[in-house]
Parts: structure tokens; sequence; C-alpha cells
């Protein structure tokens, strides 16, 4: 096995940034070239801007060096030249919102209206801070609807899957496993429907090819090309147009360990769900393990904190027992909330109601982990082939969080959540703690 000193994959630098890059004026000179439909508009603009220029100095001689009678005449030429100048510029400004609109602007969003994507991209670059903290499916689902709520998202993701495509390119390439990043990369992405369809691609066929998805193989790629995981999950942020950022909760080659009930202890995150035991305490080898900074930073700056949903002992707690998290947690002034799974897991949470997933988060890090608990208080019917429950509100009351409720699920597939249903009921909870300028402990002390 090749592995890799994996803090030098996220730090070190390769040799390819010593490549020489054309320089600034270089590229602006490069707009220049015949056949870009972009000289005419620029000419114009400058036209009318000396026109324009021209018409109000003119204007202003006649003002000062002239009785009124004599003005009259001065005048209207004056304002001849202006309403030519104008006119030139308003062209040349259109003519350039015709060039370069499809050319800055994905043709999705070309769709829709240039001005109406502009105006939205603006509106979501003021949105709110949200950091988001988990992995698996769960994580990518709440992903997708954010990323039409804000651009200023940061996605902070488990590092202890061991199974799969994941764990394969772990153990033979020495890198971070990269299929929940995949997954958020995605979710997040601002791009057309087949690049996204590419890097989901499953090949189902090939020596070494055959379990691995596209995705996983670009982002190992990548990290051998820069030298760095981090900066591959830029890059690859790049390739498909991301709104946003993606760290790892660690750069640790972190093992998840699990305590039962029955007190045997079971190794490796794709062997916990397996054993199908009551977890009374999950563990992460090495238990030093510490967060990555950019993740610290990130939970310190934001304006709200979102954890889950997701498998909670094997996507959620092992971001949170990492050294360093919890302690940024306890620190950050950001509203807190806890989403809760739709359906509970065979082998982690069979009959978990919503309390006792709170009390798990509890358990594992401090009281105040959260201030608010989001969770789906509709019931219905699972398939036949869901061997879960759907997670019940069973009326006890939460000693350190509030409990938010409403319908969460996807119509589509009940057993999880709908993107755009609990996107907007998150924004709900933060408008109403930014409505009531009190953090939420302060008005749970109160009562």
């Amino acid at each position: 096995m090749n592995h890799v000193n994996q803090g030098s994959r996220l730090n070190g630098s390769s040799e390819h940034s010593s490549i020489r890059r054309p320089s600034r004026w270089y590229n602006l000179a490069r707009l220049l070239a015949p056949g870009l439909n972009l000289k005419r508009w620029l000419v114009l603009g400058a036209a009318g801007i000396s026109i324009l220029s021209v018409g109000i100095a003119f204007l202003a001689r006649r003002a000062l060096a002239l009785t009124f009678p004599d003005f009259l005449p001065g005048y209207l030429e004056g304002v001849l030249l202006l309403g030519v100048g104008f006119a030139a510029i308003v062209i040349a400004l259109y003519g350039l919102y015709r060039s370069l609109g499809p050319i800055i602007l994905a043709s999705s969003s070309i769709n829709r209206g240039i001005a109406n994507t502009i105006y939205t991209r603006r509106s979501l670059g003021r949105g709110p801070r949200i950091v988001v903290i988990g992995g698996g499916t769960g994580l990518a689902v709440l992903l997708k609807g954010l990323k039409r709520q804000t651009d200023n998202l940061t996605a902070i993701v488990t590092v202890g899957d061991d199974g799969g495509s994941s764990g394969r390119l772990r153990e033979e390439m020495g890198v971070l496993p990269p299929g929940d990043f995949r997954n958020c990369l995605v979710a997040m992405s601002d791009t057309e429907t087949l690049l996204e369809d590419l890097f989901q691609y499953r090949f189902d066929h090939g020596d070494g090819l055959k379990g691995h998805s596209f995705g996983n193989l670009f982002i190992v790629a990548m990290t051998n090309v820069t030298d760095s995981f981090e900066q591959a999950l830029y890059e690859s942020s790049q390739v498909l147009g991301v709104r946003g950022s993606i760290v790892p909760a660690t750069t640790a080659n972190l093992r998840l360990t699990a305590e039962l009930a029955n007190g045997s202890v079971i190794e490796g995150e794709s062997n916990i769900s397996e054993a199908k035991g009551e977890i009374r305490r999950l563990l992460i080898v090495p238990a030093d393990a510490v967060a990555h900074p950019p993740a610290v930073d990130a939970i310190a700056d934001a304006e709200m904190v979102v954890i889950g949903p997701g498998s909670l002992y094997t996507s959620i707690l092992p971001n949170l027992v990492v050294t360093g998290i919890a302690e940024a947690l306890k620190d950050t002034r950001a509203t807190k909330v806890y989403v809760c799974n739709v359906a509970t897991q065979i082998g982690e949470t069979e009959g978990y109601t919503v309390a006792d997933h709170h009390e798990a988060l509890v358990r594992h890090t401090f009281p105040e982990i959260v201030d608010y608990v989001v969770a789906n208080s509709r019931m219905f019917q699972l398939g036949p082939h869901y061997f879960g429950a759907v997670v019940r509100i069973d009326g006890r009351a939460l000693e350190y969080a509030r409990l938010h409720t409403g319908d969460l699920t996807n119509p589509d597939f009940p057993v999880r959540h709908d993107s755009d249903k609990l996107a907007q009921v998150l924004m709900d909870v933060y408008h109403k703690t930014r409505k009531n300028r009190t953090s939420p402990r302060a008005t749970l002390s109160a009562k």
C-alpha cells in the first residue's frame, strides 16, 4: 500500500505551482482579439463617454460666459450632445450585456434571465453564514436546499468512512475518504446535470475500476496533482461551480470504534451498523485527533450551525468528538440546530425517539450542544423494503434545547428529508432567533 503523509497532502505545494502563468495585462489584452464581439461595444462606450463629457463642458462654458438670451442656442446644442453620448453608452452596455452574459453565466441560469440570475446571486452572496456538520446522504440532501438560501455555506465533513470505493481508495492511496466530499460537491454545485451525473457515475465492471465512482477518482487524482487534499477540494469546487466551501473535520487518519451495551467493541465504520447492537458510546482512533483549523474558524464565524441530518453514530458524532469541534461549538455565538433523522437506522438507532437522538449528542459532548432540535412531525407508513421505523416525538421535554417540528419528508422518498422543506424550516429558525435579538439559551433560562 502506498500510504502518503496526510499533512503534506493538505499543506504541501506541488511542483505544478511553479508553472509560469500569463500576466494580468496579457489576459486583459486577449479581450481585444478578433471575433470576440467586444471591441465594437467598448469603442462605442468610449465614444459615448467622450461625447457626454463634451456636452457637459459645452453647457458649463455657455452658462458661465453668456447671458440668458444668448444661452438658449448653446443650451440646445449641449443637450443634443448629452443625449447622443448617453444613448451611445446605453447601447454599448446592452451590447456587452448580450455578449458577455451567456459566457459568464451558466446556460441553466440564462434560461431564468441574466438580470434575474445576477440579482439572485447578489442576494445569496449577502445570505447568512451557515455551517453544516455531518456526512453521508443526509448532509447532501440538506446542502441542496441551503444553497438556494445563501452562498455563505460551509460543509464540515466526517472522515471516518472506510467502506466501498472510499475505503478502498483510503487504504490504497493514503488519502482521506472522498465519497462524502464528492456528494457535497455535487449537492452544492451550480453546474449542468451532465457534469453532476459524471461525478456520480460508478463503474460496474473493469479490473480495479468496478465499484469506484468517477468523482472519487477525480478527487484522488486532483490530490496527487496538487499534493493537497484541501486544494483538490477547491479545484474540484471550481469545476462544478460550487458556491461555498467544503472542509474535513480533521485531517487525521480517523478510525471509528463503538462500545456496545453488551460490552463488546466494534472497530471500523462499516462494521458498526452491521453489528446490530445497542451502541453505548462512539470512540475515535486516534483519540487525540485535532480539528482542521478552517473547520474551527468557520464555526467561530458562523451565524447558524446545523448538525445533521445523517447517521447519528457514523456520520455526525465522529465530527463532534474530534478535539476542537465541540469546544468551538461551545464558544460560538451562532444559533445551533440539530436536525433529527426522519427514520431510525438498523444497527445504530433502533427504537430511538427524537429525545433519544438529542440525549446521545449530549452524552458525547456537553449539555448545550444545540439550541434547537428540528424534527419531522408527519407520520407515514414505511415501505416493505425498509427495516427501520419512523422517529417519533414521544412527548418528553428536551432539557437543554427547544423543539421545532414540521412536515419535512420527501414525498417521493418519505424516509428522507425534503431539501427545500428542511432548508425553509432552518431559515425560519434563523430569522426567529435573529428577530428576537436574544440567544435561544437566554430565552430558555428565562423560562
